[in-house]
């Protein structure tokens, strides 16, 4: 099972991986980064991201969707895509993963079908 710094290192090797983070959202902390940029502050993306989640999974349970987990949310933005994954193992719930993309190097498909594949091997 890889660690969180693998993790890490293997959504980074992902054509057009911009930034990674490994979120908690029940605090909105970081708990691992890798990638951040002056343009990208993954800390701040962290606390960001995580009011999406929270507003997500409020909105799921307003509408009794209790038999459904989100897989993940994308954010299509001019220049990039935001792809946030929250983890489904037992022991690592309360977290996601979050992988900003360059929009015109990524290939969408490919970047959501590695972050399954990292996210089902990973240890929080």
């Amino acid at each position: 099972m890889p660690n969180m710094e693998t993790a890490l290192k293997e959504a980074m090797s992902v054509e057009g991986a911009l930034g990674v983070a490994i979120v908690d959202y029940s605090s909105g902390l970081a708990l691992g980064t890798l990638g951040a940029t002056k343009e990208l502050d993954l800390n701040v993306a962290a606390a960001g991201n995580t009011d999406v989640v929270r507003a997500k999974m409020r909105t799921m349970e307003m509408l009794n969707l209790h038999n459904e987990t989100i897989e993940d949310i994308l954010i299509t933005l001019t220049n990039q895509y935001h792809i946030i994954r929250p983890l489904t193992r037992h022991s690592s719930k309360g977290i996601f993963f979050y992988l900003a993309l360059d929009r015109h190097r990524a290939n969408l498909a490919m970047a959501r079908h590695r972050m399954k594949q990292i996210e089902e091997h990973l240890e929080v």
